[in-house]
Parts: structure tokens; C-alpha cells; sequence
């Protein structure tokens, strides 16, 4: 058995020691999904809502292209639950899709009736963009590309101003506190300011974003370690789908520059992928040539750039000219001018990264995971929604949808009160020298770039795999006292999880690519399931009844 399967705590503890709150509903993220799932929680108690760094500092927050429903006329539910099922390459659940395209409207409408600004046409109508995958024009946008923002900001001023929510910002979430019936009753926490503290809840809610952190080429901002994931795992919470990672196709390239990225909806307006020569990269490789499922346009670049040799491809957006450009996309055409770019005037140098945690913590259509007392949403949260590839804007509008629902859940389930245990760590500490964790953080992450990137094969799978073995006897077993030992151990723990799980599917599907194993396996229509201290992942074909612990 590997050490990753060792249920174990990250710091020696007795609970009865440490402050201790009591709440109805605690919610560990601040995103999009947590945010409104407090809304929804705060109808029916008090709630507290963790966020690790700053409340402004989440995936939610920087999203560019906006957020995907069927409200033009010319639109329909139907349509765009034809879409979310393609670009989900067999994977996706159909009752889940179907509650995201039908529920989404009505969520949108409610963020503008709240306040939230939206961009619009000349006419007062809603100005839709298009993304890939799509086959209309469905993306509701605020201020070109600043959805994120706007998004956030609005539901963070509904927050501010809702009584009962309590939001504890720069507050890690450590382990989720089990009793001897195996329920989640809360979570150990550390706050700079007042140290350890366990916060007791009738429901805890996991919806605390992604992992993109775990590799060296990434969009995601510096808090995305896969604490909420790893953390579940540690709990002995049934988790699907790791393997798969969506790569956006698009973020800037530039030496030593973080991977910025450039929304799907340039190629919306008209942007081309072509390489140094200005030759069409998509071209002839699938019907919406560059507006194509994001998996499938990674995979053109990366094999284009194989073939070429080149550390790069571009991004030609030079028919929207430099005004044009900077007036649909007034943020993308900021960050660009730093590095001496016009976005309508030069081709721009991209390359795929990691962007987007498809798989997850599973859940039913409501939220409910396979502990009793915890339940997941957003991008930490594996409902069915997304299958091995997400379509673009999906992500805010699940976040909205799946974090209402699951506070519904939550509360119809709530637990009794919850009695505080007396427990204790069971770390077996490491007798290992200090740990550089920058070196060891740093090392896991290209590591993980290298050998379960976009293209992914067997032998070099095995090898990470033993890499992580080597890291996890001295890292694991090491006792920290600060977030930054504690992200180094989640990060481990995800990227095992993830290369365990790209090593067990054998195929090409999705996100999912095996250059040992180029075509999708016409059995592989299953997900793939992992809990702590089973050896061998379940299978669960699609279609079959989701687990719940209700």
C-alpha cells in the first residue's frame, strides 16, 4: 500500500486544546460557489465562509470569458445541453447537464436583478459572445472580459450585507474533523492572527476550487493548491475523474513570465491559432476549426509544435485591429501592453497550460458526497457535469447552479448538533532532515508538467509515480505549522492521485491523452473512483446511479 493511502492528520492536535465555534453551515472556499451557496444557507442559519487568502483572491475571480446560458431568443436549453454532452466526450451525466442547462437562466437573472452588470448591445439586449465548443452565441460578459470580477463582486456584496455569514478570510482549512459514525462535523483551521481552531457544523460544504497549482505551466492563481480535494481523500471521501485536467489552449507566452491567460473568446471574435509562419493551425482538423472543444485544440497545438520543433504557436487577432481589440477585451489588451503587445496589431505567443480540475470529489446532483455531513460544489466537486473535457463558461454557471443545490441538501440532511471529540493526531513523524519545501514544491510541479502533462504515456507515468513515493516518505510524515508545509502535502497528494489515475485509464478521451494508447477505448465509458486505502480504483460505467449518502 502506498503512504498516500495512510489515513493520517497533518499536525499533532487534541481537539478539547484548541478554541472551538459552532456554526449551522460552514463553507470552505470563497469562490463563485461557495459565495452563492452562503446566500442560499444564510435563509436558514448561521454560516461561515473560509477563504485561505484574500475573499478577492479565487479562480471565480479571474475568469474572463463569462458565463454560458441559453437566453437569446434563437437559443435553447436543448442546444446547449447538446453541446456540454459532446465536448464532454462521453463522460458527461445526463441528469446533471440537464439540471445546469435548465437551472442556469434562471441563476443569471438573479445575479442581474441583484445587481450584477452585464455587457449589452446598442438595442438594451444582451451582448452574447461566442466560445468554443458552443454553437451559438450564449457567453454573458461583463466589461469585455471581466466577468470574474464583476461576478464576484456582486455576490460578495450580497454576502456582505446578508445577516448570519461570518466570512474568515486568510483562514486555512487543515482536516476535516470525523466522528467514530464516520459523519464530517466541521474542520480544523489555522488563522494567522488566532492560531488552530476547530469549527464544529451541522453541514461543511467543500467549494474550495481547483489544483492547478500541482503543475509548473498553469492559469490558475497562487491559492489553487488542492486543499479541498486532498483533504476529502484524507477523510476517506469517495473521489472520481482525476486524471482529468483541461489545458486552455491559450495563455500567454513570454520566458519567465507567469501563463496569463487569453480568453477562449478571442477565437469567439474571429482570433486564428497559427505558427511562426502564419500558417492555420486548426485548420481541416475538426469542423469548428479554432472554435472547437478546448481539448481538441490542445491537442492541435501540441502536436503541431512537435512536429515543427517550436517552443510556441500564436494567437493572430490583427482583424480586430488595436482598437477594436482593446475595446471588446480592455483587460486582456492592459496585461498584453505590459509586455509590449497590441493584441490587435501583433501576433500574440501562446502555449496550452493547466487550467481547469475537471475531476473531483464526488457528489450527487445535489451536492452530497460519501461521507454523511459533506457535501462539494464548484471545481472541487465531481457531479457529472463536465465528463473528460468542460465546455468553455460551463464553470461560474455550475458553481451557481450545484452551490445552491447543494446547501438545499445540506439543510434538508443537517445533522444534529455536533459533539466536540476528543481526537488526536496519527502522524507518524519523519526522523528526515528539514525539508527545502520551495525545492520540493517546485521539483513536484515539473515533474508533474513533464510526465502527466497534456501527453501522457505509460513508462513515464510509472516514474512519477515512484517520484512521488520518494517525496511522500519524507514530506508526508514531516510535521508543519504554517499553510506553506500544509499546500506542499495537498500538492502531493492531488498530483499522486492524478498520476495514479492517468496511469489506470488506458485510453485517449477528453482531456485524457495517451500516446501509448492514441484512441478511445469503446468500453472506456466509465468513471474511475479512488478511496483512501483501496489499492484499485471502481469503475462505475456512465449512466449508473450516482452514490450518495443519503
Amino acid at each position: 500500500m502506498s503512504i498516500f493511502d495512510d489515513r493520517r492528520f497533518l499536525i499533532p492536535f487534541r481537539s478539547q486544546l484548541l478554541p472551538q465555534l459552532f456554526t449551522d453551515t460552514l463553507i470552505v472556499g470563497a469562490g463563485v460557489a461557495g459565495m452563492r451557496g452562503a446566500i442560499e444557507a444564510a435563509l436558514h442559519g448561521n454560516v461561515i465562509v473560509l477563504a485561505k487568502g484574500p475573499l478577492d483572491l479565487s479562480n471565480s475571480q479571474y475568469a474572463q470569458g463569462g458565463i454560458a446560458a441559453a437566453l437569446a431568443e434563437d437559443d435553447s436549453t436543448a442546444a446547449h445541453f447538446l453541446d456540454t454532452m459532446t465536448a464532454g466526450a462521453g463522460l458527461c451525466e445526463v441528469p446533471a447537464v440537464r439540471i445546469l442547462v435548465d437551472e442556469g437562466p434562471g441563476e443569471i437573472e438573479r445575479l442581474i436583478q441583484g445587481g450584477m452588470r452585464v455587457d449589452r448591445a446598442q438595442c438594451g439586449a444582451l451582448a452574447l459572445g461566442l466560445e468554443g465548443g458552443h454553437g451559438r452565441a450564449r457567453i454573458v460578459h461583463c466589461d469585455g472580459d471581466m466577468t470574474g470580477r464583476e461576478l464576484m463582486r456582486a455576490l460578495s456584496a450580497s454576502v456582505r450585507t446578508t445577516a448570519g455569514i461570518r466570512l474568515f478570510d486568510k483562514c486555512f482549512a487543515i482536516d476535516l474533523c470525523v466522528d467514530s459514525q464516520g459523519r464530517v462535523t466541521g474542520a480544523l483551521t489555522w488563522h494567522p492572527r488566532f492560531g488552530l481552531q476547530v469549527i464544529w457544523a451541522r453541514a461543511t460544504i467543500l467549494a474550495a476550487g481547483g489544483a492547478g497549482q500541482v503543475y509548473r505551466e498553469s492559469s490558475n492563481p497562487r491559492v489553487a493548491t488542492g486543499d479541498a480535494l486532498a483533504m476529502a481523500w484524507r477523510a476517506g471521501v469517495l473521489v472520481r475523474d482525476v486524471e482529468f485536467m483541461q489545458f486552455h489552449p491559450t495563455t500567454l507566452y513570454v520566458a519567465g513570465a507567469p501563463r496569463h491567460l487569453i480568453s477562449e473568446a478571442v477565437r469567439g471574435e474571429g482570433a486564428v491559432l497559427v505558427d511562426r509562419a502564419g500558417n492555420r493551425i486548426m485548420a481541416g482538423l475538426h469542423p469548428q476549426e479554432d472554435l472547437a472543444p478546448r481539448d481538441v485544440v490542445t491537442r492541435g497545438i501540441v502536436e503541431h509544435l512537435a512536429r515543427s520543433g517550436d517552443s510556441h504557436a500564436f494567437l493572430d487577432a490583427r482583424l480586430l485591429t488595436s482598437t477594436g481589440f482593446s475595446k471588446r477585451f480592455p483587460g486582456l489588451a492592459e496585461m498584453l501592453a505590459g509586455f509590449g503587445i497590441d493584441g490587435g496589431r501583433d501576433l500574440i505567443p501562446i502555449h496550452p497550460a493547466a487550467h481547469y480540475t475537471v475531476g473531483g470529489v464526488q457528489t450527487d446532483v445535489d451536492g452530497r458526497t460519501s461521507l454523511m455531513g459533506l457535501y462539494a460544489c464548484g471545481e472541487v466537486a465531481s457531479n457529472g457535469v463536465h465528463g473528460a473535457n468542460r465546455l468553455a463558461s460551463n464553470s461560474l454557471l455550475e458553481g451557481l447552479v450545484f452551490g445552491r443545490r447543494a446547501v438545499i441538501a445540506a439543510i434538508k440532511d443537517s445533522l444534529a448538533d455536533p459533539v466536540p471529540m476528543q481526537w488526536e493526531s496519527r502522524v507518524r513523524t519523519s526522523v528526515a532532515g528539514e525539508l527545502d519545501l520551495d525545492d520540493v514544491r517546485s521539483s513536484l510541479r515539473s515533474a508533474m508538467w513533464r510526465n502527466v502533462g497534456i501527453v501522457r504515456d505509460g513508462a513515464k507515468l510509472r516514474d512519477c509515480l515512484d517520484m512521488f513515493s520518494f517525496w511522500g516518505r519524507y514530506a508526508l510524515g514531516s510535521v508543519f505549522d504554517n499553510p506553506e508545509g500544509w499546500e506542499t502535502q495537498n500538492l502531493l497528494t492531488v498530483g499522486h492521485l492524478m498520476t495514479r489515475a492517468a496511469a489506470e485509464r488506458r485510453e485517449t478521451r477528453g482531456a485524457h491523452i495517451r500516446s501509448d494508447w492514441p484512441l478511445a477505448d469503446p468500453a472506456g465509458a466509465f468513471h474511475l473512483g479512488w478511496v483512501l486505502g483501496e489499492s484499485a480504483a471502481r469503475r462505475t460505467p456512465v449512466g449508473s446511479e450516482v452514490w450518495s449518502a443519503s
